[in-house]
């Protein structure tokens, strides 16, 4: 079944490649992928160069989207909520290796989860590894590697790895 899901990730991907990255199409690979992954809520969209493997492992929420170049590496539990924006160039990975023999090439790997809290933004070149927590409404700064789990929602967070670094004042477009 993994490899079923592994050939209609790439299907996806080299099919539509060259059309413009507009929501119209972002929407229409998103629906497609959508098949594929655990549970995808509605106006999902994903630029034409962001990779996706293990999408089976994968849940996404209503909203969301990937930017270009993004590699999304599923195979443990992945949930992004609603309103999640990942910006270019960012590596989310729900699995990490180990050593055998000296070497990391073939040593068993550690499988974990990742959440990505709701209307959280993850901005550009970050990446979040296996066992992570993104609190909702909170904004993981650029350049920023995420492994651990935060727990205080409307944060900043950045850092290599990411540290809490202020509260982030809420506006509500309800006034």
């Amino acid at each position: 079944m993994n490899k079923i899901i592994l050939i209609y990730e790439w299907f996806i991907r080299t099919v539509l490649y060259f059309l413009p990255d507009i929501p119209i199409f972002m929407r229409f690979r998103g629906w497609l992928y959508s098949f594929s992954l655990q549970k995808c809520g509605y106006n999902f969209q994903i630029t034409h160069n962001a990779i996706v493997r293990s999408s089976y492992s994968i849940s996404i929420g209503n909203n969301v989207y990937i930017a270009n170049n993004c590699v999304l590496l599923g195979g443990g539990i992945m949930e992004l909520e609603d309103e999640v924006m990942i910006g270019p160039n960012c590596v989310i990975a729900t699995r990490k290796h180990t050593q055998q023999n000296n070497s990391f090439r073939y040593g068993k790997a550690i499988i974990g989860t990742i959440s990505i809290g709701r209307g959280a933004w993850i901005a550009a070149n970050c990446t979040i590894v296996t066992n992570s927590l993104l609190p909702d409404y909170s904004v993981l700064g650029a350049n920023s590697m995420l492994n651990k789990i935060f727990l205080n929602e409307n944060s900043l967070y950045a850092g290599t790895p990411a540290k809490f670094i202020k509260k982030i004042e809420r506006t509500d477009d309800n006034n």
